[in-house]
């Protein structure tokens, strides 16, 4: 899903615009991150409000180079990479946007039953979606038994009064379902602190609408619905939301005649494989919104409709059918569509 890129003042009733007050002026930021690309769109009512573009973007990549400096697998000493090499029974310190970003994915690991689970670094990096090196063929069984016996996420034990974790051996975290989410959120927060009340912030296309656009309307993304042509379709307003999206055509590759899609199941070891094409959802926070994503995708079509249902959540399903997509929306994610 990508931003509306409709800013412009109506042409209609040309000498009203001429005489109205100017809208202030949206600015833009970007840049590479995770492996991806970050974008902020913002704006100020007035340029003696607004801190200096050099400033707001240090800001915005301070808050992300945390992230990746906490919670990456690809850089060797972050601290999420030194607990994955932590002796048997050593407890680890956390920095506290690592501890809630882990708490929260623990907690969604106990409501989904394991369908999201923080544990499943073994199995991401078998399959060649890590760290370890890219495959193109699938793995063997005993190796993946080797892999599944070291993932379960309750054998993970965190200290909450003293923001630590135990490694219990042999664990190893991968967060890549969640991080990226929390990265939106840190932005978000960043920006805030700057005194910047009105921006979208994207994320690998993980999205956060705070504030309003500069014509006063929430900011909008559009909804890609079979039957619609692009842009064609309804609009999500993100005032004060954030939107994710797990989809099977991010990273993949196809060995034998079969797809394999980076999100695994991480009951199973295996990449998901249930018909889902993509699975989208709204929340007040995008690490949550990111992170239920996920579980969804894992859980599948009816299982996790049946979740997203039973949670009230707002959340867009896309599954492959023999005519092309499928759409299935949740009341709440359909109350939010315009």
């Amino acid at each position: 899903m990508s931003p509306l890129p409709s800013y412009a003042v109506p042409a209609t009733l040309a000498y009203r615009v001429a005489s109205a007050p100017p809208r202030p002026a949206l600015q833009e930021l970007g840049g590479p991150t995770m492996g991806t690309h970050w974008s902020v769109k913002y704006w100020f009512a007035s340029a003696r409000l607004a801190p200096p573009r050099a400033a707001l973007r240090a800001a915005v990549e301070a808050a992300l180079e945390r992230v990746v400096a906490q919670m990456s697998p690809w850089e060797a000493d972050s601290d999420l990479s030194r607990y994955n090499r932590a002796a048997p029974g050593a407890w680890q310190t956390l920095p506290e946007p690592f501890f809630t970003v882990l708490r929260c994915a623990l907690e969604l690991a106990h409501d989904s039953d394991g369908a999201f689970d923080p544990s499943v670094a073994p199995a991401v990096d078998l399959w060649g979606f890590g760290p370890a090196p890219a495959r193109g063929d699938v793995p063997a069984a005993a190796a993946l038994a080797a892999a599944r016996a070291r993932i379960g996420w309750r054998r993970i034990a965190i200290d909450a009064a003293f923001r630590r974790v135990q490694q219990p051996g042999g664990c190893a975290l991968d967060l890549s379902g969640i991080a990226k989410g929390h990265a939106v959120d840190a932005v978000v927060q960043a920006l805030r602190d700057l005194g910047c009340e009105q921006a979208l912030v994207e994320v690998g296309g993980e999205l956060y609408g705070l504030g309003r656009r500069p014509d006063g309307r929430p900011w909008q993304v559009a909804v890609q619905l079979p039957g619609f042509a692009d842009g064609a379709g309804p609009v999500l307003a993100l005032g004060g939301r954030a939107i994710a999206t797990s989809g099977d055509d991010f990273r993949r590759y196809r060995a034998d005649g079969t797809d394999y899609s980076h999100t695994l199941d991480p009951r199973s070891g295996w990449p998901v494989c249930n018909g889902l094409a993509s699975v989208s959802v709204v929340h007040a926070e995008c690490m949550r919104a990111d992170a239920l994503a996920t579980a969804l995708t894992v859980l599948g079509p009816e299982a996790g409709w049946a979740y997203a249902e039973r949670h009230g959540l707002a959340a867009l399903f896309l599954r492959r059918g023999a005519e092309g997509l499928e759409a299935r929306l949740t009341e709440s994610f359909a109350e939010l569509l315009a």
